[in-house]
This record gives structure tokens, sequence and C-alpha cells, in this order.
């Protein structure tokens, strides 16, 4: 038998826990000295301390395990139970971890307000031939698009090695407002004439006669306070936005995100 105290260090509690959990019948000593009163505990019980603390974890009250000790869960069922739990844990921090990159964006955004200038060119964009994929995004936020951006082009260069297909110049994302939200659609310029059928669609982008364009460094998740210095630029100049801009990836792949580099294209008009 073990004293409370190497009880304790052994099941890797406090002390004062174990009188806790002793005083609510959670787990009771194996035997209490008549005349001391000090509690004594076998190796065999640390296996229903191991249970108690996992059940605590999941975030089930002392009150709810003791529940769960009376209904008497079974080892598989225990652990599916905490491989549940793990898993919301996991995207618990996920989450948590994308909501403060997010944050920190925009405390980026917010410290270089008017102290960045906006290197804007107005330019004419040519009509071009895209092979591409779509979907839907839930919003244009940053956290709602990339999700839907990056799996599309995973699976367009996949088809595009399938097919044979060779990409002729940096790929493009645009966006269109839908009902469900926003229709995304990533392609890459080729040359293939559109009657043939492929598993992807053959579009022609049709060209742009003013586009107010900006150029990105860096990760796309960063690109917000590039698009509003662009908004800016563009209302400050006199002109009106015609829509979403356009993404052409200029230097993109599976380096240094920093390294990337993308430009905006923004169809405008002059304003009123």
């Amino acid at each position: 038998m073990f004293s409370i105290g190497d009880f304790a260090r052994l099941g890797r509690v406090s002390v004062r826990m174990l009188r806790h959990y002793d005083a609510l019948g959670l787990l009771r000593p194996a035997r209490v000295d008549p005349f001391t009163g000090y509690r004594h505990y076998e190796a065999g019980q640390l296996s229903r301390l191991n249970r108690l603390i996992a059940l605590k974890d999941l975030g089930l009250t002392l009150d709810q395990v003791g529940r769960v000790f009376e209904e008497k869960v079974g080892t598989e069922e225990l652990y599916g139970m905490l491989r549940l739990r793990r898993a919301e844990l996991a995207a618990q921090v996920a989450e948590d971890t994308a909501r403060l990159a997010r944050v920190e964006a925009r405390l980026r955004m917010i410290e270089t307000e008017g102290l960045m200038s906006a290197d804007v060119v107005i330019k004419s964009v040519a009509p071009i031939r895209l092979a591409e994929l779509g979907g839907i995004a839930e919003s244009y936020e940053s956290d709602k698009i990339g999700p839907v951006v990056q799996p599309l082009f995973a699976e367009l260069c996949r088809r595009f090695d399938a097919a044979g297909v060779i990409i002729v110049g940096p790929t493009i994302a645009y966006y269109e407002q839908v009902p469900e939200g926003v229709e995304v659609h990533v392609g890459a310029p080729v040359n293939v004439e559109p009657g043939k059928v492929h598993d992807f669609d053959i579009v022609d982008l049709p060209a742009i006669e003013q586009a107010a364009t900006i150029v990105h460094h860096g990760p796309m998740d960063d690109a917000d306070a590039t698009v509003q210095r662009l908004a800016t630029w563009i209302e400050e100049n006199g002109y009106r936005s015609r829509g979403f801009a356009r993404e052409v990836y200029l230097k993109y792949g599976y380096d240094d995100p920093s390294t990337w580099v993308t430009e905006l294209q923004e169809a405008v008009t002059p304003g009123a």
C-alpha cells in the first residue's frame, strides 16, 4: 500500500485533491488507519484515478464523473470519449490560432494606416483563356476564401497533369457574388480549344478596359491591407470600383510564402 503522499506523487495529483475525491466518494482510500486516520491506497486504484482525471479534463463536473462511474463506463467507451474530446480541443486550438492571426493582421493594418503609399497603376488588361475550376465560399472574408481557393488550385494542377495540359502564364483567381456567398474561380492560362472535353472548364476571361492594379508581396492571408490601400487610392483619385479584384499570382508555390508576389486587378470607371 501507498501513503496518500506517495499515491499523490504516482498519480500526479495533489494530496488536497485526493482528500477532496475521498470526501465526494469518487476515490476512497483502500484503507484508513483507525487510530491515526492516515489514508492508504493500492496501486490498482491508479486506474480509477486516471479515469477520474480524464473525465474531468473532458469537461465533466465531478458530479457528472460520479454518475459515469456509477454507470460503469468501459475502457473502449471512455477511450472513444477521450478521442472525441481531443479532436474538439484540437479544432478549438486551430480556430483560436486563426483568430489570433486575423487580429494580428488587423493590428498591422491599423499601425500602417496613412504611413504606406499605394503604388497603383491604371492599365488595360487583355482577354485571356483560362482552364478553371470553381467553388463557393461563405463570404469574402480571408478565412473563408483561403480554404476554398487552395484545394481548388491543388485539384486543378492534378487534372492538368492527367490531361497533359501546359500552363502558359500566371495562375489567376477571380470572384463573383452569388446568393450562396461568393463564387470562387481559380484558373491558369492555357492554349486549349474550348470544344475539347476536359474535366475542367475552358473560359475566355474578358478584357478589362481600365484596371487599378497594385502588387502585393507575401501570403494572401496578409493581403487585406493591400486591398484597402487600393480601395483608398481608387476613391481618392476619382474612380469607382466595378467589383471584386482579380488576383494574378506572379510568384506562388510551396516555397516561403513571404516571397510570394500577387497583382490585384480591380476594374474601375471614372467617378461622377
